[in-house]
């Protein structure tokens, strides 16, 4: 194994593991920032009340996101997969 495919296959295990948290880390991030605006205005000092509104987001995106999520991370599987089969040959 080379050092070119060595640093490749980390860019792509890099790539595949932002593009797959991206989601749910940009709905935390928003619902966070909706609920921090929302607390100001209103003046409401309640630092659990962040929580559930971005649980409930987070667990939303995590569910519509699935498949997604199940075909990149085969796809990555099946890339390394066969890196490691030609290796062996």
């Amino acid at each position: 194994m080379t050092e070119s495919m060595v640093i490749s296959v980390m860019k792509d295990a890099i790539s595949t593991a932002l593009t797959l948290s991206a989601p749910i880390l940009i709905t935390g991030i928003l619902v966070g920032l909706f609920v921090s605006i929302l607390q100001a205005t209103t003046q409401i000092q309640e630092q659990t009340l962040t929580f559930v509104p971005k649980l409930i987001a987070v667990a939303v995106v995590g569910l519509i996101t699935a498949p997604w999520m199940i075909h990149v991370m085969n796809g990555f599987t099946r890339r390394i997969f066969d890196m490691i089969a030609n290796l062996i040959q």
